[in-house]
């Protein structure tokens, strides 16, 4: 076990997010500490899009890409390891890991992310960010004009068909039972000859990660290409939690605009505090906040 290490500040989770407030903080010559145990949510997906300079480069190389350019600043330090424990002592804040080192910040950062929660049909898990995704803009130009289903009900349902039509014309919404669909919105939908199918699914028939079919319960089939789907999901970090940060109704860690968590001197960026899933958006979400600890820190020593 290391001997406790002190920086300026901690940044668990050293994905887009948190490398984007490592550069910030180390440009501006903060001792940073990043811990990250390499596993982001996205690394199912084989490409990146919808992300300037990086439009269609996969997701682990863009990653790499910043983690070297972070790195590069010599008050910045990188930690592959599982952060386990956060405890807030009088002045700073103590960081347990999964190997037993310990380390101490006066300011804590959390890019951890969020845990998409699959449904337990066989084939989806494989699918996911491949042929299953959850955004057309991050992977709508992929599959444009292609069978498209939405695997979703109610509002949720009625919103993708209204997103996706955009996309392709050839598109189903598939709610793996009941609809949950008002009245008006089934009116819409068959406006646009959208059909609803309400069958349970069994299965999805899949090979390497790309659909074929939608394998029903009553033993009929769907050829389908593509499947737009937004799982439940759950914070991948139960840190936040220990230390007192609130949830919104969403399930997302609650920041302001400068996020800033709901307790003094703990901050979220990325997808653990935002709805918006999407590279470029945590960069940006990052960045701010890298300035913004910057900027506190600079009022509590001036």
């Amino acid at each position: 076990m290391e001997a406790k290490q002190s920086f300026e500040v901690i940044i668990i989770g050293g994905s887009y997010a948190g490398l984007s407030a490592g550069l910030a903080l180390g440009r501006a010559l903060r001792k940073v500490l990043i811990i990250d145990r390499g596993k982001p949510c996205n690394r199912y997906t084989p490409h990146s899009h919808n992300f300037v300079t990086h439009d269609g480069e996969e997701p682990a190389v863009i990653a790499e890409k910043a983690k070297a350019q972070v790195l590069a600043y010599p008050t910045v330090q990188f930690k592959e390891d599982l952060a386990v424990k956060a405890s807030k002592q009088e002045n700073h804040f103590e960081i347990e890991c999964a190997t037993g080192n310990i380390f101490r910040a006066k300011k804590l950062l959390f890019a951890t992310g969020v845990k998409d929660l699959m449904p337990e049909i066989p084939g989806f898990a494989n699918c996911w960010g491949k042929s299953i995704i959850h955004c057309p803009y991050c992977h709508g130009y992929e599959v444009k004009e292609a069978k498209t289903g939405i695997f979703a009900a109610g509002d949720a349902a009625m919103h993708y068909a209204q997103l996706i039509s955009n996309w392709t014309a050839d598109l189903s919404i598939y709610s793996n039972g009941p609809s949950g669909l008002k009245p008006d919105q089934l009116a819409l939908l068959k406006k646009h000859q959208i059909p609803v199918i309400e069958k349970e699914i069994a299965a999805f028939d899949e090979e390497q990660g790309q659909l074929k079919r939608i394998l029903f319960r009553d033993g009929t089939t769907q050829s389908i290409e593509a499947i737009y789907s937004k799982p439940s999901f759950e914070q991948h970090c139960p840190l936040p939690a220990s230390l007192a940060c609130l949830l919104n109704e969403q399930g997302l860690l609650e920041v302001d605009f400068m996020q800033r968590t709901t307790q003094p001197h703990i901050y979220a960026c990325g997808d653990s505090a935002s709805p918006f899933r999407a590279v470029s958006y945590a960069v940006a979400s990052g960045s701010i906040a890298g300035a913004v600890i910057n900027n506190d820190l600079i009022e509590e020593e001036f």
